[in-house]
């Protein structure tokens, strides 16, 4: 078994949080399910066998998901953000996150369908951000849910 990782962050889940695992590490390379810890024989707090928590590696950084119950709910206050290569990553993420009960946002913002929320950000789209020409780059960015790296550009080389 390879050695926990010193920080990771935890997710809550009421009680999805392997299938959700397993379906976050079907999106990115560099991910997989690390360990997956069930309840115990006599255990008080849930059924022998049931999952308490996955540790998983997302595109190599580490997570775990909890089983926590209906106590705690996601909310834009936290958010899993990916820097795509380019417009088809970009889409095929977007895809793949509002299926099945997900949900766009604004500025490249997501939920996906068990209600964690995601920024799906093209690394063009942050260079143009941030270029000279930012302030064009972002009255575009602005208008809408998924990023459009062609719209960006196109707002960027505006007169």
């Amino acid at each position: 078994m390879m050695q926990d990782p010193k920080v990771r962050t935890c997710l809550w889940f009421d009680d999805n949080a392997l299938p959700a695992a397993e379906f976050y590490c079907s999106l990115l390379p560099d991910s997989r399910i690390d360990h997956v810890q069930r309840y115990p024989e006599g255990h008080q707090m849930g059924e022998p066998g049931t999952v308490i928590t996955v540790d998983f590696t997302l595109a190599g950084t580490p997570y775990q998901a909890l089983n926590g119950g209906p106590h705690f709910a996601f909310d834009e206050a936290v958010s899993v953000s990916v820097a795509t290569v380019d417009q088809a990553e970009t889409d095929r993420l977007w895809e793949a996150l509002i299926a099945d009960g997900g949900a766009e946002s604004q500025c490249g913002w997501l939920k996906d369908r068990f209600g964690l929320s995601w920024q799906i950000v093209p690394k063009r789209s942050v260079e143009l951000m941030y270029g000279p020409k930012a302030a064009k780059v972002w009255a575009a960015l602005m208008q809408m849910k998924k990023i459009d790296i062609a719209a960006l550009e196109t707002a960027a080389n505006a007169p």
